[in-house]
């Protein structure tokens, strides 16, 4: 067999080429596309690689090895025909399930098991591999501190040396000179004494034998010889100072290398700091980041990659730091040992499915409420927490909205559940937000159980809600697949037990448990700013059990539970595991998504928070990046580009980060939409005065202004819009941004004419005489001049004549005279196109 490219095999095989690219991917055979060669061996490659793949082998036969059942069931579906009655159709459901000899599957299993094993034996190489090179720098480190120890003893001895030297010549010097002294002052009284009174000669000689004593004892002899004892003390001295010094000199030797230093890197540090790391003065750290193109004062707060690019810069190794030591030691402090005694704990079911699906309604039906006819527009804003206790167990719901602007907020409620209950509409099968929530779950690695709600619905349609989802590899067990769906009615209650039968009994096979005693742990699902209690925040505990008084941390906010209500609003004295709970008494509103920890040390909660604040602090103006040399231009060009303003305030927290998302992907090249501020709460004086000052709108969500802000709205001219439904705040904002757009441009050929003749006239100069071939010529239209179908000139006409007549059109079919304002080179052949532009007003899609 010759070589064939990858296309004809693929054709011959009966696969796409798509696939066979990616089994010869697989069988270690490299195809850039699908007209690369393939040989026959490699054809041989891929085959033993599909029968290794499919468990078969030359050794053992296929037959052996495993075996193939197939199934079919044959059922009847009536479907709404177009005259009056149903019609029957029936649908074949076909399985196939492969089972594996046992023989084959312990072959695999041993072979994992080896597997296994050669990677523990290697891990275990490793450990020891790192613990021989730990022991050997900590052994060159002892090393290195005896020696160093060694030679500061050796400069302590000498040093002490030198000063008794410097001590036994000091003293010498003192005594030579009190024995001069001494003698001087013993001449001086002999001599004034012969003077005074005469003696006689025995008395002479007396005095003279005595004044030889004297002499013997006080004289120069024994000066001498204390001097020269003195000579050769100096003159020894003298050697071992010089020693001593031409030690000293050789003691320092200049280093020939520069000195690298590991310069520990955190997440955000200023120039200073990085200055005091590297022991180098902040000028030259600056100098550095011109040099790089970053322009930076001393107390600019840097991110980590600049900074470690800076410290590489200057020839000294850059250790980052993935978390920050102190958060970590804050945050271990405040955790204290817990006994793990878990107990079983209810499961926390998320609701997730497209808008007006029936999330809410469903809901409400189980917990014997009115949810629904309180929510704005009929669609839920927020994330709602309920604790409800049916007859066959208890269960917490999360209620998440459905709109595709509260993906963040269905994100956040995957993550903090343990089973996801997809509503779809039996009458509207798969919508976009369907498809989200299904990846949303995927993510979250939960099970999901399907709810087909609105059955009563006459033109209801469970299996196509089905056959829509299989498509999303959501398949049911009936079909064969994994995923439980249930028939429900928000409006009857018809399916609303097997409902809460299938939740409990896909809880038990998650044997869902927890610690129910300790520190409580926990996360926000929710918080928003009461203007009567403060900060509020809905939190899921999770683990332990939260009570009044406790003292909480909760990302940057902290603070000490002063009451905690349950979603009926009804004071409890005590939350525990898979408890949704409203808490008052903290700091400020936290973010949804935050942990929750509860500790009894209020100074390191505070300490914790405060920490967290500073930290965020440094991160947003880190993100503040330092002018650049480069960006002048782009500058330059950003100051002609329309901006919006807005500020907004929400309700809650996490409307606040769904809208602004949702607003600032409005954004284009022509018009960007900048939120300048807002936050959780009601619109206050200092909203107005920021909204005046930046000439921005001010947009409330569910919130309004209180009488001192409406007056100075009134005062200061501001836009201010009240919006209770987010797609109609998106909807105005959009509108209002289509009409800042640029026109479109759009051009269209009117006509075209072809030059047969050229003329010379003495008032307009050459006159192309031309037939129009096709539309109209008009005067007062822009033309171009076309030779050889390339435009060569484009402007417009300065007469057209029909024989010795001005007109404004020429039609199809007829001769005239065309001159051509500011261009003479027209020859016989070309073409003139007339076109007309027009303006179409844009809109943001």
């Amino acid at each position: 067999m010759s070589d064939v490219t990858v296309r004809q095999l693929a054709e011959v095989v009966g696969t796409p080429v798509d696939r066979l690219l990616e089994q010869l991917q697989d069988a270690g055979l490299s195809k850039g596309g699908a007209d690369d060669a393939v040989t026959d061996d490699e054809k041989m490659e891929l085959l033993e690689f599909l029968r290794r793949a499919h468990g078969r082998n030359d050794e053992t036969p296929l037959a052996s090895r495993k075996i193939t059942l197939r199934r079919k069931r044959v059922s009847e579906l009536k479907v709404q025909a177009g005259t009056p009655g149903r019609k029957t159709v029936n649908v074949e459901v076909r399985g196939r399930r492969t089972y594996i000899k046992r023989s084959v599957a312990l072959q695999d299993e041993v072979k994992r098991s080896q597997e296994l094993e050669e990677q523990a034996a290697r891990k275990a190489q490793e450990v020891q591999e790192l613990e021989r090179k730990r022991m050997e720098a900590e052994q060159l480190k002892r090393q290195e501190e005896e020696d160093a120890r060694r030679k500061a003893e050796e400069d302590e001895a000498r040093r002490k040396a030198e000063e008794d030297e410097a001590r036994r010549k000091a003293e010498e010097e003192e005594a030579r000179r009190k024995a001069e002294e001494e003698a001087r002052a013993a001449a001086e009284a002999a001599a004034k004494a012969a003077q005074d009174k005469p003696a006689t000669e025995p008395a002479r000689s007396e005095r003279k034998t005595r004044g030889k004593d004297k002499d013997t004892r006080y004289g120069r002899d024994q000066l001498h010889v204390a001097q020269g004892k003195a000579g050769r003390r100096t003159k020894k001295r003298t050697v071992r100072r010089s020693a001593t010094q031409v030690e000293s000199k050789h003691a320092f030797e200049k280093p020939t290398a520069p000195v690298v230093r590991e310069v520990q890197v955190p997440e955000t540090i200023t120039v200073a700091e990085l200055a005091n790391a590297m022991a180098v003065k902040a000028a030259e750290v600056i100098k550095a980041m011109m040099t790089m193109g970053e322009m930076a004062t001393i107390n600019q707060v840097i991110d980590q990659d600049t900074a470690t690019l800076v410290v590489e810069e200057m020839g000294h190794k850059a250790v980052t730091q993935t978390a920050s030591d102190v958060e970590k030691s804050l945050a271990e402090g405040l955790r204290v040992e817990q006994e793990q005694k878990v107990a079983s704990r209810a499961p926390v079911v998320t609701v997730m499915g497209h808008v007006d699906h029936g999330k809410t309604s469903l809901l409400d039906h189980i917990r014997r409420t009115r949810v629904a006819a309180g929510e704005a527009g009929g669609i839920t804003q927020h994330v709602g927490a309920y604790h409800v206790e049916t007859p066959r167990g208890v269960i917490t719901f999360l209620d998440t909205p459905g709109h595709a602007a509260f993906t963040a907020m269905r994100a956040r409620g995957a993550r903090a559940t343990d089973i996801v209950i997809l509503v779809v509409a039996a009458d509207d099968g798969v919508k976009p937000q369907t498809i989200e929530a299904i990846q949303h779950a995927r993510a979250a690695g939960v099970p999901m159980v399907v709810a087909v709600n609105k059955i009563d619905k006459p033109e209801a349609d469970p299996e196509r809600v089905r056959s829509e989802l299989s498509a999303q590899d959501v398949i049911s067990e009936a079909w064969g697949g994994d995923t439980i769906f249930v028939n429900v009615s928000a409006q009857t209650g018809e399916g609303i037990d097997e409902l809460l039968d299938a939740l409990l009994l896909q809880a038990e096979v998650l044997e869902l448990r927890a610690r129910a005693d300790g520190q409580a742990e926990g996360v926000v699902i929710e918080a928003t700013l009461d203007k009567g209690r403060g900060p509020v925040a809905t939190v899921l505990v999770q683990a332990g059990t939260l009570r009044k008084g406790d003292i909480v941390v909760t990302g940057s906010e902290y603070g000490r539970v002063r009451a905690l209500f349950d979603e009926s609003g009804e004071s409890i004295p005590e939350a525990g595991p898979s408890m949704p709970v409203v808490v008052l008494g903290l700091s400020g509103t936290p973010n949804a998504g935050d942990e929750m920890l509860a500790t009894t040390d209020e100074r390191k909660a505070k300490e914790l928070a405060q920490y967290r604040q500073s930290k965020s602090r440094d991160v947003r103006l880190a993100n503040q990046r330092p002018a650049k040399l480069e960006d002048v231009f782009s500058q330059i060009q950003d100051g002609e580009m329309k901006a919006v303003n807005l500020l907004v305030k929400t309700d809650v927290q996490g409307s606040f980060e769904a809208l602004r998302d949702a607003l600032e992907k409005l954004s284009n090249d022509e018009v960007q939409v900048k939120i300048i501020g807002g936050g959780v709460g009601g619109i206050t004086e200092s909203d107005v005065n920021l909204a005046a000052a930046s000439s921005a709108i001010l947009i409330g969500f569910n919130v309004r202004a209180d009488g001192a802000a409406r007056r100075l709205v009134t005062e200061q001219d501001v836009d201010m819009r009240y919006f209770s439904v987010i797609y109609e705040a998106i909807d105005q904002v959009k509108a209002s941004i289509s009409g800042m757009l640029s026109p479109e441009i759009q051009e269209r050929i009117i006509g075209l004419a072809e030059v047969k003749e050229v003329f010379r006239s003495p008032k307009f100069g050459y006159v192309a005489g031309s037939i129009v071939v096709d539309g109209v010529v008009r005067r007062r239209e822009p033309i171009r001049v076309l030779r050889d179908n390339v435009v060569i000139y484009e402007g417009e006409l300065e007469s057209l004549r029909r024989f010795k007549d001005d007109v404004e059109e020429v039609r199809m079919g007829t001769e005239c005279g065309i001159a051509v304002r500011n261009y003479n080179d027209v020859r016989v052949g070309d073409q003139i196109e007339v076109f007309e532009r027009t303006e179409v007003a844009r809109a943001l899609s």
